[in-house]
């Protein structure tokens, strides 16, 4: 039976894509609605509102997008596709910031709603806030790696949770606190409130609907993706909105604005759902409140948890996207046996988000810094995704469209959708915006994509690619440019050195190394270190000759060895994991698939277990055979 190859698989359909609509976007209110009440006070419901149907018209746009070009990759794809690796490049690279705010602002808040729960003060204040929550991305990360996590395991439950204690706060809320004479004063500026404030919270309120490209980052791993992705993903959005204004109205009736500042941003800033919950204690008292109180710290950070784990998902995703495509190390993209992604991604995600962390703790604003941050990528991401979307309706007219963002007009004789002429200019005034009022996302965010632009460059300058290149990944199968270190088992005959000439051909095309090892298979009766047998010293020997001439003669550095083994596939394999080879080069006879077995026992061994990519050649019957 052949091996498994790892991959995605298309898992969820319409209910599991709605749990992570509402999981991943629904959860941001659990760190950014203090965020926004504290910038535009009683108008936070009107403001949220605004960019909620901003965020429904950019999600119409990536609907499009997602079912048309159904890959791991989401608003990257879309870009690169559209205009050239480079805009795709810059647009995952921001992203990929914007991943990392999201788990570093989830884990901050983890803490904050578990001191609620417990009791423990201790665990809300500084550092012992930014020590568990780099404790949290930690471990979430060692967990990625021990084992795959499928998305649809337990986040319809974690979605139908965050729905309750959602829809609980409401009902609560609207029977306690809730007073309409308290928003109808909102509407208009609080005293020591300007208009730039107001302008300064709308780019803040787009953190409150996160989780728009971990959907689209899915759309390779759905069942029926041109069905089941709008139905998902609009009913999760659609949903998140309503929450997220009722929850913003009651917010604002339980923290009137005075002086230009609320109680809520100044007292739960890390943990808002929890200071909602306070202001409905106020009212409620006894047993009844202390409870609510331990199931919304609880349920905030298991779903915090969740979304952080979700995000870390979506963000290695999109890293194994980019790397397929030469815009990040190969090593990025690789897929794994227990994570599934790539370990190496996992690790280089998890540490930005801890360095975030610290960074932000530093700083001492940590929230909202990193809010404003996150402003810059997300904004960014949203207009070029649009654009994107319009512009392929002119360069790929026939692209199969399953779901079209309409309604359309007509121009230049191309169908083009309405919401994105409308979404475009108010993304782009938003990002503009966010560049004028907040020094987070003027400064840092530029910074961050002159740093990925440089590691980019560097990326393809040692692939020999200009950043303008399409690369395409087929190119990298079975080899791509990104090995530097292939390891061959020289075996005696035809086969061997055929495998021999082979690995020193992919070497000097890639500038790699060759490890060239003939493994001698030492019987148990005898030691491992004793004297072998004359003639097979002598073979072995001249193996270990030959493949250092024909290294020399191909100008491809040679490093010939002879490995003493029990089982040749073991001492393969462990060669391979103590060198750090990036290829192992195995050949395979014919005569085994004349037998039940596609390949030879070495070779399944090696497929099996190497830590790394294998190449084998199979040579069809009659060719080299022995």
């Amino acid at each position: 039976m052949a091996r498994k190859v790892a991959g995605f698989e298309r898992v969820l359909g319409a209910r599991e894509l709605f749990a992570v609509a509402y999981g991943e976007i629904g959860s941001s209110i659990y760190f950014a609605l203090a965020i926004v009440v504290g910038a535009a006070l009683g108008l936070a419901p009107i403001v949220l509102l605004a960019t909620g149907a901003l965020f429904l018209l950019v999600a119409l746009s990536y609907a499009e997008g997602a079912t048309a070009l159904p890959e791991t990759g989401g608003a990257e794809t879309f870009t690169r596709r559209a205009f050239n690796d480079l805009v795709g490049f810059v647009t995952g690279w921001a992203l990929i910031l914007d991943y990392v705010i999201v788990i570093a602002l989830a884990a901050i808040s983890v803490p904050h709603y578990l001191g609620v729960a417990l009791g423990a003060e201790t665990l809300r204040e500084s550092p012992w806030d930014i020590v568990t929550a780099a404790f949290v991305i930690a471990a979430i990360a060692i967990a990625r790696l021990l084992r795959s996590a499928r998305v649809h395991l337990g986040l319809v439950a974690i979605a139908a949770l965050d729905l309750l204690i959602q829809g609980t706060l409401i009902v609560l809320g609207l029977f306690t606190v809730f007073s309409t004479e308290i928003l109808r004063e909102g509407l208009s500026l609080s005293p020591g409130q300007s208009w730039n404030d107001v302008l300064f919270a709308i780019p803040l309120a787009m953190l409150a609907y996160t989780g728009l490209e971990t959907l689209a980052n899915y759309a390779q791993e759905v069942e029926d993706p041109r069905r089941d992705l709008p139905r998902g993903m609009f009913a999760g959005i659609g949903l998140v909105i309503v929450m997220t204004v009722s929850i913003a109205a009651i917010a604002v009736s339980a923290y009137p604005a005075t002086t230009g500042k609320s109680g809520l941003s100044e007292n739960w800033l890390e943990a808002p759902m929890a200071g909602v919950v306070a202001a409905l204690d106020r009212e409620l008292g006894g047993s009844v409140a202390d409870a609510l109180r331990v199931l919304v710290g609880l349920s905030g950070a298991l779903i915090l948890v969740a979304a952080a784990t979700t995000s870390m998902s979506g963000c290695s995703r999109l890293s194994h996207s980019m790397a397929l495509h030469g815009m990040i190390p190969r090593s990025l993209g690789r897929f794994g046996r227990r994570s599934l992604v790539s370990g190496e991604a996992i690790i280089a995600i998890a540490a930005l988000a801890i360095t975030a962390v610290v960074l932000a703790g530093i700083h001492g604003d940590s929230v909202q810094l990193l809010a404003s941050v996150y402003s810059f990528g997300v904004l960014a991401a949203f207009t070029l995704a649009q654009l994107a979307v319009v512009r392929l309706r002119f360069t790929e007219p026939e692209l199969p469209r399953p779901f079209r963002a309409g309604p359309d007009i007509r121009l230049a004789g191309v169908r083009v959708p309405v919401v994105a002429f409308v979404g475009i200019p108010l993304t782009a005034s938003a990002f503009v915006l966010a560049m004028v009022t907040h020094p987070g996302a003027r400064y840092l965010g530029p910074a961050w994509v002159i740093a990925g632009l440089v590691g980019f460059w560097l990326t393809r300058w040692s692939h020999h690619r200009s950043v303008l290149d399409d690369v395409d990944p087929l190119e990298s199968l079975p080899v791509g440019a990104g090995f530097r270190r292939i390891l061959v088992p020289m075996k005696i005959g035809e086969i061997g050195e055929e495998m021999v000439a082979t690995a020193v051909a992919l070497a000097a095309e890639h500038r790699a190394t060759i490890d060239a090892i003939t493994v001698v298979r030492v019987p148990r009766r005898f030691t491992l270190e004793g004297p072998l047998p004359p003639d097979v010293q002598a073979q072995a020997e001249a193996a270990v000759e030959e493949a250092r001439l024909l290294g020399e003669e191909n100008d491809v550095e040679v490093n010939a060895e002879i490995v003493r083994a029990r089982t040749i596939g073991w001492a393969v394999v462990e060669e391979a994991r103590r060198r750090g080879s990036d290829l192992v080069v195995l050949g395979s006879s014919p005569r085994w698939r004349r037998q039940s077995r596609f390949f030879s026992p070495t070779v399944d061994y090696v497929l099996e277990r190497a830590p790394c990519e294998v190449l084998v050649v199979a040579f069809p019957d009659g060719v080299l055979e022995e």
